[in-house]
């Protein structure tokens, strides 16, 4: 699935939003905002050292472009963890500073609250929102090697289920832009993380003989533990669009280097209610 038809549009859309009209998902592209340089031009991400007045007015454009009835986003600050917090009624009573303090060292939020965008910020690793159509419980997690290899996916699959009786049967998933295989060079230390993790890595990694290098497939590692949770092959759906190779419309750090911006891959469950498939 790859809805992106580089119209320098500011938002990639997903099918899930036609069929499941209840929800709202989507990634920023790198058009559309008012930031500058390796920033230019939609980062909505504030630890990136970005100009807070630019990525508050970026908010804001894609603010004005999301659903009606948005309340806000929720964007963690992300640290390779596998920590999964839930965004409940207890956080949105919160203080902003409580916020704040809550949203450190988290790499995936889940929320059945309709009108909060729960987000993630991402530039290479790969952004993958998920959806409870049953329950009508959202997911979004951002997953680099480090939380591949440690398994925050099936932890936050985990997660809703433990807070809001999630059946993995039930979930559609978006495998948001990432860094493909072909551009994802690796050092063997990453291979042998992946190893003492208990995974393998020749479903998920090719070996270069010329470069002497192995090659990551990060989108294909997190589809498989995806299904391993018990999702359906056929309930996922992946963008298939490599930010190393298509910097020019997704900020990709290997290409612009660590200070550039972020894509934000978010879901909003806009109401609650029955779907209609």
């Amino acid at each position: 699935m790859n809805d992106f038809n580089q119209n320098k549009d500011m938002m990639l859309g997903y099918t899930v939003n036609e069929k499941y009209p209840n929800i709202y998902c989507f990634s920023t592209t790198r058009h559309g905002g008012v930031s500058q340089g390796n920033y230019a031009s939609m980062n909505c991400t504030i630890y990136t050292g970005d100009n807070i007045r630019h990525i508050r007015q970026n908010q804001e454009l894609l603010r004005s472009r999301l659903p009606q009835g948005v309340q806000e986003l929720i964007i963690p600050f992300q640290t390779h963890s596998t920590n999964v917090l839930p965004i409940d009624k207890n956080f949105l009573r919160l203080t902003p500073e409580e916020r704040t303090e809550k949203l450190q060292q988290t790499d995936a939020l889940i929320t059945d609250e309709p009108g909060i965008c729960i987000c993630i910020s991402t530039a290479d690793c790969i952004p993958l929102l998920l959806y409870d159509t049953k329950q009508q419980v959202t997911a979004a997690i951002h997953a680099g090697w480090k939380g591949t290899a440690a398994k925050i996916v099936p932890k936050t699959i985990g997660e809703m289920t433990k807070q809001y009786g999630t059946c993995a049967a039930d979930i559609v998933a978006c495998v948001g832009p990432g860094i493909s295989v072909d551009a994802y060079e690796v050092g063997n230390e990453v291979i042998t993380f992946f190893e003492k993790a208990g995974l393998d890595p020749a479903q998920i990694a090719v070996w270069h003989r010329q470069k002497k290098k192995y090659h990551l497939n990060l989108p294909l590692a997190n589809k498989i533990q995806l299904q391993d949770a018990g999702v359906l092959a056929d309930n996922i759906y992946d963008c298939g669009i490599c930010t190393y190779q298509h910097c020019e419309d997704f900020f990709s750090a290997r290409r612009l280097g660590i200070h550039s911006g972020r894509i934000l891959s978010g879901i909003i469950i806009q109401k609650k209610g029955t779907n209609h498939v």
